[in-house]
C-alpha cells in the first residue's frame, strides 16, 4: 500500500530520543511505517536493539538504527547525531521525547541536585540537540523539530512542580526556535500529552483506584495509549504539517478543558 503524499516521509531520517519504549517507541514505529529511517535511542543499548528489531520486522526493511545515548551527556548526543549522518546521510527530523522526573513532592522541598537534573534533561538537552541538527536543516532549507512536552507545562501541580516547570520551559524553547529557524523553513513544534499508559507515568495508572482518580477530570474518562501520540508526530514531520510551527498540540483526552 502506497503512502499518501501528504504524510510521506520516504527517504528521510528522524532521530527520536527515549524511543526504546512508550511514546518514543510508538513515534519511531509510525515514522518508519511512513517511510522514514529512524534512530532509536535510550540509555540501554539492549532495549534500543530490541525496539529497532521490532520496527524493522514491522516495516520489512532495515529502517531503524539503535544507539545508546544518555541525554545528559553532550558527547553522547553528538555521537548519536554523527551515527545518524554516517548511516543515513542527514537528519531531517528530530523528536525530543526523552525526559526525567526523579522527584515527587512539593517544589519548596526539592533538592538542588534533583532540580538541576530535571532542568538539564528536560530543557538543556533539547537545546543541545537542536543546536546539533538545526544548522544542517537551515542549510537545506528544510527540516522539523518536535519536542514532546506535557500538559503539565500548562498547569500547576503540588507533586510534580519541577517537572511541570521544565515542560513549560520546553514550550518557550519551541516558540523561540520556531522564530529563529522559521526563515530557513525549519519548523519547530511541541506535543503536549496528557496521562499516557507508559512506564514513566506508571505511578498514576498502575493501581485501579489511582487510575480512576487520575482520569476522572478528563472528557474521555480514560488513559491514553502511546500510539495515540504518534500520529501527531508524523503529521508535524510530514508535508501535512508544512504550515505548522511554533505551536503546541494538546493530546490529553480532554483533561485540560474540564
Amino acid at each position: 500500500m502506497s503512502i499518501p503524499k501528504l504524510f510521506d516521509l520516504g527517504g528521510q531520517t528522524a532521530i527520536i530520543t527515549g524511543s526504546s519504549r512508550g511514546i518514543g517507541r510508538a513515534i519511531a514505529l509510525r515514522m518508519a511505517e511512513h517511510g522514514a529511517n529512524v534512530v532509536v535511542s535510550s540509555r540501554k543499548i539492549e532495549a534500543c536493539e530490541e525496539a529497532a528489531d521490532e520496527i524493522n520486522r514491522a516495516v520489512g526493511r532495515d529502517a531503524a538504527l539503535p544507539t545508546a545515548c544518555n541525554i545528559s551527556s553532550k558527547d553522547d548526543l553528538q555521537n548519536m547525531v554523527d551515527l545518524a549522518r554516517q548511516r543515513f546521510g542527514q537528519v531531517d527530523h528530530l523528536v525530543c521525547n526523552a525526559a526525567s522526573n526523579p522527584y515527587y513532592g512539593p517544589l519548596a522541598e526539592i533538592g538542588d541536585e534533583q532540580f538541576e537534573k530535571i532542568l538539564k534533561n528536560n530543557i538543556v538537552s533539547n537545546h543541545w540537540l537542536i543546536q546539533l541538527v538545526a544548522p544542517g536543516m537551515q542549510q537545506r532549507k528544510d527540516g522539523t523539530i518536535t519536542v514532546v512536552s506535557s500538559i503539565g507545562g500548562l498547569r500547576a501541580s503540588t507533586v510534580i512542580g519541577a517537572y511541570n516547570i521544565s515542560k513549560a520551559a520546553d514550550l518557550q524553547l519551541v516558540r523561540n526556535y520556531a522564530a529563529e529557524l522559521g526563515p530557513d523553513n525549519v519548523r519547530v513544534n511541541a506535543i503536549c500529552p496528557g496521562l499516557i499508559k507508559t512506564d514513566f507515568a506508571k505511578a498514576l495508572w498502575d493501581d485501579p483506584e489511582t487510575l480512576k482518580r487520575s482520569t476522572a477530570g478528563s472528557a474521555l474518562k480514560r488513559i491514553g495509549q502511546p500510539d495515540e501520540i504518534a500520529g501527531a508526530a508524523v503529521f508535524l514531520a510530514s508535508p501535512a504539517g508544512a504550515f505548522t510551527t511554533g505551536t503546541q498540540i494538546v493530546i490529553d483526552g480532554g483533561a485540560t478543558i474540564t
